[in-house]
């Protein structure tokens, strides 16, 4: 007997009650709205659980339907019915089930007393639970009229602010009260809905109706709204940076507290049931020691052998290991009345893989995790048996490699990437169920979820990692798998050929592969539809690009172009161990229910393999959302246990408008999902890693969304493209840990936008200067990886025997999978409409000389610096620091990069007569790579560069000599070791202290000038031979020896033997003498270690002479090394707000009335050295100095700053030679390191403080004008702006 009862009106929703007998009553309460229903069952008046056996009811069926999803531990039985176990909840038994088809009209079932073999059934057969109608206006009457005005006005602003016509007014305020039926049906109150309205910024719309706005698609779009980046902040943590183990083991704590940590090669931990095995492998006096620890209890005997050929032999062990070259050490252990072994294997531990990879480049050490990746190798053979044999080694190996931090980390990534690229086997002669693979799956990540937890700064690499793999399930996840494909073959009658073997092969070792073949059958059957809107939905979640065929009838090329784009060929479909060989046949009139039972099938596969897939993860959020999350209404709620309604009304958006044709409003839900969703990421909460798959899956749809929209580039307004590059900027920040150089990047990318004046040339510059700086983020981060990720994939590669091309191309490839790609293609496409805008040209002529020669390529100019070219030779080199010497017999360097116009090698290739350029179109750069080993010559037009093959007799081979000869005269020790100002002279010390010296008392009081004094020439010499350093004296000999008789590799010999160095009593005590004379900070009087720091840099300073950049430039210039002698200038440090570089005569174009000047943040040897990023670059003519003219906007990453100290410039005499630009080839050193600041461009007064950046320009032009008076010449000045006033440390004549 049934009951039933309504609930009150503002929802649609019943409540049944049935006499079962016995006393016992079963009360149902139904909750429906548009698309779903929730119906919650309760057995009232029992104390024994009941079994619920049903099933679904629809109007055209006559008989049980089974929905796809249903509650957990439910069983279909005999494949025509469900049977759920009630589960005790308080006093109470239930079941809630949700059906998320409209279609369905009611639940019928019978209840099972399993225990007492008893039916409960009604008298007429079934029980029957009537799911009613939805109506949409139901809860119209108490929703207020400004509550549906303002969700409609939201509606409105998604959809990009249309202009609407009166029905689709009336369409956005029915969707309106829908929207808001839902949520209310959903259990929220109507303050609820007010608070989340309010939280995103809605003001009542009065007279919405009336409000109209013109729409846009994503490349017109010409506002983006901007965020508070700096709340994204995350900075990797000082306490475990890269290389720091992480202990998470009191046992290992305990073991090298007691014995040492020192000279720790391995660590590794195995869990033995509750205890522990710790291993840990040292150097000591060039043996290795391998020291085992458990916590087990009782005693334990180790049974052990060793393996000397391969990581599989146990041989006889000799005592006397001395001297033996072993692979390494197997062992089991005895404890208990029981073996004890690694998963049922042997303990293993390898010596060799400690053994160094191997060098590449000039000192730079390959760095593998080796032993994780021998152990990987040797483990093969058994992770290829099934996915849940690999996900479970896989889980194992990740225990132990935790404590290698980013390698091991690294090693695990690229063996499951070369997995996931089907580079290795899935399956070999081995049947596992699906819930077994789902099982170990669940197991894998869960582990990757505690080391996201516990290792804050890997978690990019953990990213990574996820996006491989699946998420995986425990329960009935993986059993769904093998249940749901009999019912989609029972429900539409296909039951033989292909779709039999593919569930044969499903019941046998279910695979990604399965999500393809599930795939390409839905969009079979969709291209015999002509629903187009239905079919752009399909194709945006699959990302198939397939819309050629949305009229052909059943095309089987369709079936086959999804399988092969995707990697599925004939072959590999024929390969597995239940192989598919039968293509596709369904039935006409099976159509609509194919599609929703495969689209459902296909959630399910998704969801245990493929975790950022966008709708699978969205959809599992959402239900852990409303059944165990409780919600906050606050914006931002990220507490454990929480989400914000702002997240949910996001990812309720995204579900319902994938595939809309305008993609904007979809896209800034995506971004704001993941900014809801980023304090979720940072808690401890169970579910995490599900809200990581979905992080990911957001972050992918973004960058496919921008992606799809690259066809309308080229006619796209210039907003429209910076709104996409703000996007995939928010995009990157929100998934790159240690973001700091992206968050400051942004801030100065909202910055331009928001001063956005079209054809404006100044506004052009600074767009491109932030530009140029994103570059450079993205090509440092891609130059990270190629270093980090690559030895270990082709380390792993060759001996796991992969395909040499998916080798070689490995980090590229992983790279491109990421945002900064499809950042760096819109770069590009920007980059040159700026430069056209700001009338820049192709090209920057930093040295402006004609000349003909050879093309070469080279990577990086500093990696042949030493190299000899024997004809005219023109370099193209990709990389240039700045700071590198131009190799003999180079007339030209032609250059993607941008190194500072006054960066040293600039001004040696003025100096020199060798022309030097940047180019930035990239065509160009390839042309003139084209060009390799013929003969071009290079002409400079008021356009820019040309270049043209040149054609001319053999005489053009032949190389001139344009080094001019240049003579030195060395100097003598004058018997002081340390000097004032008063007592500099040409004899003892060079042209720095001299022509600072000389204007001292010429200039204004406003142009200030630095404390000096002085080590004058000799006393290096006078020192190194003295008592307490001759035998070091003996050293530098020899070693000088061997490089003039070509041992280059010396020179770092001779530089660290002047680092052993003691001071004679006499130098520090003069020394002391001058510097108190002159009002000079004295670092002894603070500690001894202060002095110590301090002749620290002054020994760096004279190890500066034997660089190997200044040695070869005095061989290029055949002077004499020995001639050459270094005093030390010693200057107070100015803690600069701004440093710069000027010169009086324009370099660029030689004009003597220009003054051109360059400037940083911080101190000047970020302009002058090998930091990458332009400068602030402005020309002032010397007849008007008030003003300046910006040529280029600052790029530079870092900024140096130190706090009050001193600074040991090197002054040889070698400075300013006519024909040898000698000046900038040795060090300067501060006595207090400086610190390494990112710098943030978005509040910099000089850039945003326009009265202020005009007085600092004038003053540092006239400063320059005033000085070049005093000495009659052209001149090269160095200085800094502190709190506004102008310091000068050097001047020299301009070369």
């Amino acid at each position: 007997m049934s009951s039933l009862k309504p609930v009150g009106s503002r929802r649609t929703a019943v409540v049944h009650r049935f006499d079962l007998g016995e006393g016992i009553q079963l009360q149902a309460n139904v909750n429906r709205d548009s698309n779903s229903s929730i119906t919650t069952i309760e057995l009232l008046n029992c104390s024994r659980p009941l079994i619920l056996h049903w099933g679904g009811i629809c109007s055209e069926k006559n008989h049980w339907v089974l929905p796809n999803h249903y509650p957990p531990g439910t069983k279909i039985y005999k494949g025509e019915a469900l049977q759920t176990p009630f589960a005790k909840k308080g006093a109470t038994y239930s079941i809630t089930i949700e059906l998320h088809d409209p279609k369905f009209d009611a639940i019928e079932y019978v209840l099972k007393d399993e225990k007492h073999h008893k039916w409960f059934k009604s008298s007429q057969g079934n029980f029957r639970i009537n799911i009613p109608k939805f109506e949409a206006r139901a809860s119209h009457a108490m929703i207020p009229k400004d509550i549906i005005e303002q969700k409609a006005y939201l509606i409105w602003e998604r959809k990009g602010r249309p202009t609407n016509s009166p029905q689709e007014k009336e369409e956005d305020y029915e969707t309106s009260l829908r929207e808001l039926n839902d949520q209310l049906l959903r259990g929220m109150s109507m303050d609820e809905i007010r608070s989340s309205l309010k939280n995103q910024n809605v003001q009542t719309v009065s007279g919405f109706k009336e409000l109209q706005m013109p729409g846009n698609t994503i490349t017109a779009a010409v506002y983006h709204k901007q965020y508070d980046v700096s709340q994204w902040l995350a900075k990797q943590s000082l306490g475990h940076m890269k290389g720091t183990p992480l202990y998470g083991s009191s046992l290992v704590n305990l073991v090298e507290k007691t014995l040492g940590a020192d000279n720790v090669k391995m660590r590794q931990i195995y869990n033995i049931g509750n205890n522990e095995l710790v291993v840990l492998l040292k150097n000591v006096s060039s043996e290795s020691h391998i020291i085992l620890a458990v916590n087990l209890k009782g005693d334990t005997v180790l049974h052990w052998g060793i393996s000397r050929t391969s990581a599989g032999e146990w041989l006889y062990v000799d005592i006397n290991l001395r001297g033996r070259h072993l692979l390494g050490v197997q062992f089991v252990l005895w404890s208990g009345g029981s073996w004890l072994k690694n998963n049922g294997s042997n303990f293993y531990i390898g010596l060799k893989s400690l053994e160094q990879a191997g060098e590449k480049g000039e000192g730079n050490k390959i760095e593998i995790c080796k032993w994780l990746l021998d152990e990987i190798v040797q483990r093969e053979k058994d992770a290829e048996r099934s996915l849940m044999h690999r996900f479970n080694i896989a889980t194992e190996l990740m225990e132990r490699c935790r404590h290698e931090r980013e390698l091991g980390l690294i090693g695990m990534l690229v063996w499951l990437r070369f997995m996931a690229c089907r580079q290795l086997c899935w399956n070999k002669n081995y049947n596992v169920k699906p819930r077994e693979i789902s099982a170990a799956q669940d197991k894998f990540t869960d582990l990757l979820q505690r080391t996201y937890q516990d290792q804050k700064d890997d978690r990019e690499n953990l990213r990574l990692i996820m996006a491989t793999v699946g998420r995986g399930g425990q329960g009935d996840v993986g059993q769904r798998i093998r249940d749901e494909i009999l019912i989609l073959q029972r429900n539409n009658d296909c039951k033989g050929g292909m779709m039999e073997e593919w569930h044969q092969k499903l019941h046998n070792n279910s695979s990604p592969d399965d999500v393809i073949i599930c795939q390409a059958s839905l969009l079979l059957i969709f291209s015999s539809l002509n629903s187009f809107i239905d079919l752009v939905t399909v194709l945006y979640y699959f990302d198939q690009a397939l819309l050629d065929y949305v009229n052909s009838n059943f095309d089987i090329n369709i079936y086959w172009r999804t399988l092969n784009s995707n990697g599925l060929t004939k072959a590999i479909l024929a390969s597995y161990d239940r192989p598919i060989v039968s293509e596709p046949h369904f039935r006409a009139d099976k159509k609509q229910g194919l599609i929703h039972d495969l689209s459902e099938y296909l959630k399910t596969l998704k969801a245990v393999h493929s975790g950022d897939d966008l709708e699978s993860a969205i959809a599992t959020c959402l239900a852990h959302m409303n059944e165990n999350y409780g919600f906050m209404n606050t914006g931002n709620g990220h507490s454990d246990g929480y989400f914000s309604l702002k997240l949910k009304e996001s990812l309720n958006f995204i579900q319902a408008h994938a595939g809309d044709k305008n993609i904007v409003p979809f896209m800034e839900k995506l971004l704001e999902a993941r900014i809801e969703l980023r304090g979720l990421l940072f808690g401890t909460t169970r579910m995490l890693k599900d809200f990581i798959y979905l992080d990911l899956a957001l972050e992918l749809a973004l960058k496919t969304c921008i992606e799809k929209s690259f066809s309308e580039l080229k006619k796209a307004p210039i907003q429209g493209i910076m709104s996409m590059v703000s996007f995939m900027l928010e995009n990157l920040c929100l998934s790159t840990v240690n973001n700091e150089e992206l968050i400051f990047i942004t801030k100065d990318w909202y910055r331009v936008c928001n001063l956005f004046q079209p054809n404006d040339q100044q506004w052009a510059l600074q767009t491109k200067a932030v530009l140029d700086r994103m570059q450079l983020a993205l090509a440092d981060k891609a130059q990270y990886y190629l270093k980090m990720i690559q030895p270990t994939a082709e380390y792993l590669g060759k001996l796991l025997r992969v395909e040499t091309c998916a080798v070689a191309s490995f980090t590229e490839e992983l790279i491109r999978t990421g945002s900064g790609t499809t950042l760096a293609i819109l770069i590009n496409h920007l980059s040159p409409i700026l430069r056209n805008i700001a009338n820049l040209g192709s090209w920057q002529i930093i040295s402006p000389v004609e000349v003909c020669g050879f093309v070469e390529c080279v990577n990086k100019l500093i990696e042949v610096q030493s190299k000899v070219f024997n004809r005219p030779t023109i370099l193209i080199s990709n990389w240039v620091t700045g700071e590198e010497e131009i190799p003999y017999g180079v007339v030209g360097v032609l250059t993607p990069d941008m190194p500072d116009v006054l960066s040293h090698v600039a001004i040696r290739a003025r100096n020199n007569k060798i022309c030097f350029a940047s180019c930035f179109d990239q065509d160009i750069i390839q042309d003139l790579k084209s060009k390799k080993g013929k003969e071009i010559s290079i002409t400079l037009k008021t356009s820019g560069l040309i270049y043209s093959e040149f054609k001319s007799s053999s005489s053009s081979n032949k190389l001139s000599s344009f080094c001019p000869r240049v003579t030195l005269r060395k100097k003598n020790f004058s018997g002081k070791f340390a000097i004032s100002a008063e007592e500099f002279s040409c004899e003892m010390v060079g042209a720095k202290a001299n022509n600072i010296e000389y204007i001292r008392g010429k200039l204004p009081s406003w142009i200030k000038l630095p404390r000096s004094v002085a080590l004058p020439f000799g006393v290096f010499e006078t020192s190194i031979s003295s008592d307490i350093n001759k035998d070091l004296a003996k050293k530098i000999s020899l070693f000088k020896g061997l490089v003039n008789g070509g041992d280059i590799a010396k020179l770092q010999m001779i530089r660290n033997t002047i680092l052993e160095m003691k001071a004679p009593f006499q130098l520090m005590n003069e020394l002391k003498h001058k510097m108190k004379k002159s009002f000079l900070y004295w670092p002894g009087d603070e500690s001894e270690e202060r002095w110590n720091q301090a002749w620290q840099a002054i020994k760096k300073v004279w190890a500066s002479k034997w660089n190997e950049r200044a040695y070869l430039s005095c061989r290029k210039a055949k002077l004499d090394h020995d001639d050459l002698c270094m005093a030390v200038l010693i200057q107070e440090v100015i803690s600069a707000d701004y440093a710069f570089v000027l010169h009086t005569r324009n370099p660029l174009s030689g004009n003597p009335h220009e003054i051109y000047t360059e400037m940083v943040k911080g101190l000047g040897e970020t302009l002058v050295g090998a930091f990458p990023g332009r400068a602030m670059s402005f020309v002032t003519n010397k007849s008007a100095l008030n003003s300046a003219s910006i040529i280029g906007y600052p790029s530079k990453q870092i900024g140096l700053f130190v706090k009050k100290s001193l600074i040991f410039r090197s002054d040889s005499n070698g400075e300013d030679l006519h024909g040898y630009a000698g000046a900038g080839l040795y060090d300067s050193v501060t006595m207090d390191e400086a610190e390494k600041v990112l710098l943030d461009y978005s509040s910099d007064r000089l850039i945003s403080d326009k009265r202020f950046q005009q007085s600092i320009f004038k003053k540092v032009a006239e400063a320059g004008k005033i000085i070049e008076g005093v000495y009659g010449s052209a001149q090269d000045i160095e200085g800094v702006v502190k709190d506004g006033e102008i310091y000068i440390v050097q001047t020299r004549p301009q070369i």
